[in-house]
């Protein structure tokens, strides 16, 4: 069996201790001769699972009781309608800051349930290659709330601070870094994430929020997407993704167990990101448009000199091993997503492979 390096933006590479201990439960599930995603999701069993899970995401982010920890299904795209049925039954102006594809997605989704949709700041002028600063962001004085996206999956841009809102709930779409660092749950209303980079398969989406932001919701919200009623059952007023909650808490034993917690995996995220960036900025074939500060620890987007050796460059690359490189579609070049389950070694042989590329063709 050969496993290459997996550059994919999402669905992503998974911890191969993961996949290993998967597959060894896969069967027989700890003695009980059945498989996880065949047990009833109110079995003591599988009840246990899904605690475990979630105490070890409440240990890793350190989220405090008055938070909810919600394990729901749609992905983050669902999010983006949860977001303002959720949080504008009281009234008030939803206000966005606009940084990219996802942000102007969710922007977009928000403004079937709110005429008045605000964006309280915007770096579309610049091109999405930098985020707002804050003293450009314009809140509207009955502001629900916040929403930013900590990091854009398309074009590698990151937030480098965390926005002031002056006791205006924060909302953030963390999909493409939650888990990759420590972070101050209290500083937000609600965090919510689609699975499939840094938590576990596809299928699974997770959201922190916090108490008294559970009586805000719309009337006419469908009850799966209340978050108030997911909360009072547990994530299970239906049947919930049982196979990708399981292996989401395999993936949050192997981030407290096998890396040693949120700050070891930061540091080990930030030497694989200067490694690839360094190999950007040490070349004049590679380029990286991002504005040096808002620059992407997850997802590293870069241009050949050339744009017509694209195509050889993927071609080659996957040959040698390296899988997924291609840019989203809407912006072309490469883009290699270095999430938590990348090993530095993928970093190295990419950094490798681009170095021969370049004496090769530039």
């Amino acid at each position: 069996m050969t496993r290459h390096f997996n550059f994919c933006a999402g669905p992503a590479a998974l911890p191969e201790a993961v996949l290993k201990k998967a597959q060894y439960e896969m069967l027989d599930w700890q003695g009980r001769g059945l498989s996880v995603m065949e047990m009833s999701h109110r079995s003591d069993d599988y009840v246990a699972i899904a605690s475990q899970a979630e105490k070890d995401l409440r240990g890793l982010l350190n989220i405090p009781d008055n938070y909810k920890v919600l394990f729901m299904q749609g992905g983050a795209s669902s999010q983006f309608a949860m977001v303002p049925l959720n949080l504008l039954g009281h009234g008030g102006t939803p206000n966005y800051i606009e940084t990219g594809v996802w942000a102007g997605k969710a922007i977009k989704e928000a403004s079937r349930y709110a005429e008045g949709l605000h964006v309280a700041g915007s770096s579309k002028a610049q091109g999405y290659t930098c985020v707002p600063a804050q003293n450009e962001l314009k809140l509207t004085d009955d502001a629900a709330y916040l929403h930013f996206t900590s990091n854009e999956t398309i074009g590698g841009l990151a937030f480098d601070y965390l926005p002031e809102t002056d006791g205006v709930p924060l909302v953030c779409d963390m999909s493409s870094d939650i888990l990759s660092k420590p972070l101050d749950v209290t500083q937000y209303g609600v965090i919510y994430a689609g699975a499939q980079k840094n938590i576990g398969p596809a299928g699974l989406t997770l959201v922190i929020i916090r108490d008294d932001l559970l009586d805000q919701v719309m009337p006419a919200t469908p009850s799966m997407m209340n978050y108030r009623i997911c909360a009072e059952n547990d994530s299970m007023y239906n049947t919930p993704p049982t196979y990708g909650w399981y292996l989401a808490g395999l993936v949050f034993d192997w981030l407290k167990n096998d890396i040693g917690g949120l700050e070891k995996m930061a540091e080990i995220n930030t030497r694989k990101a200067n490694k690839l960036y360094q190999a950007i900025d040490n070349s004049d074939f590679y380029a990286n448009p991002i504005a040096i500060a808002n620059r992407s620890q997850m997802n590293v987007p870069f241009t050949l000199a050339d744009a017509a050796l694209d195509k050889v460059f993927l071609q080659e690359s996957e040959a040698a091993g390296l899988l997924n490189l291609a840019g989203h579609r809407s912006v072309g070049g490469m883009r290699a997503s270095i999430y938590n389950a990348v090993p530095e070694a993928a970093i190295d042989a990419l950094t490798a492979f681009m170095s021969d590329f370049e004496k090769r063709h530039g």
